[in-house]
């Protein structure tokens, strides 16, 4: 799937861009599968708390080869690369589980207050496994957010995760659902949250996280092209 310059030029302007449907309903039970036992065989990090889990494993891609094969496939490289422009280096890539009916919430961030990535142009294709509405677990994003980076402190609710709830409006929220195999497309400095999952249905995303070549990290040095960060699509050496 490519994306119209209308549709480019509206991502620039809100932050964000949903795609419906980028994976085939047929490529998703063994997604799934592979996706299942990884968290049954990995030791994954719980980031919720209070009787509520969320559960990530970072770089599934290195110890799952579907999850390889799906964070360089062309379709998101592609607009990927229409996003942040013709070269592209992974950053890193998430799982993120919320069981059916105690999945936690992700509070209102900024991915780049944790990365601290200069310049701040990096992307994420968050794509989910099943699918995703305001009961299980959808997106939500701030239109416009991605335009100015924002202080961020830590929230009492959990100390692993970043909290900017006191610059939300929550008015201005949009949830984005998705189906099965859908992604949404979103600026490192697009404001997110995900709700809790309520409902009886589990929610699995994979998040694919691409920056350009020559992106600095928090010492103010280039992030090297190596195995954990190597260049995608037509970067490739």
């Amino acid at each position: 799937m490519k994306f119209t310059q209308t549709q480019i030029d509206d991502f620039h302007r809100q932050g964000f861009l949903a795609c419906p449907r980028l994976l085939d309903a047929a490529e998703l039970p063994a997604l799934r599968t592979a996706y299942d036992a990884a968290f049954t065989r990995l030791a994954s990090q719980e980031l919720a708390g209070k009787g509520q889990r969320m559960r990530q494993i970072m770089n599934l891609g290195e110890h799952s080869p579907p999850f390889e094969r799906l964070r360089q496939d062309a379709r998101i490289i592609e607009i990927l690369t229409a996003l942040i422009g013709p070269n592209l280096q992974l950053w890193h890539d998430q799982a993120l589980w919320k069981p059916a009916r105690d999945g936690g919430p992700v509070f209102w961030h900024q991915d780049n207050s944790y990365w601290n990535l200069q310049p701040a142009t990096a992307v994420s294709c968050w794509l989910t496994l099943d699918d995703a509405d305001a009961d299980n677990g959808a997106m939500q994003v701030i239109p416009g957010s991605h335009l100015h980076a924002l202080t961020h402190g830590k929230t009492s609710e959990s100390a692993a995760l970043v909290d900017a709830s006191a610059h939300v409006d929550p008015a201005a929220a949009v949830t984005v659902p998705l189906p099965a195999g859908g992604c949404l497309f979103h600026h490192c400095q697009t404001l997110h949250y995900t709700a809790p999952n309520v409902s009886d249905r589990q929610r699995r995303a994979f998040i694919v996280h691409a920056m350009a070549p020559g992106t600095r990290g928090r010492d103010g040095q280039p992030i090297p092209v190596d195995d954990h960060h190597p260049l995608l699509g037509a970067g490739r050496t």
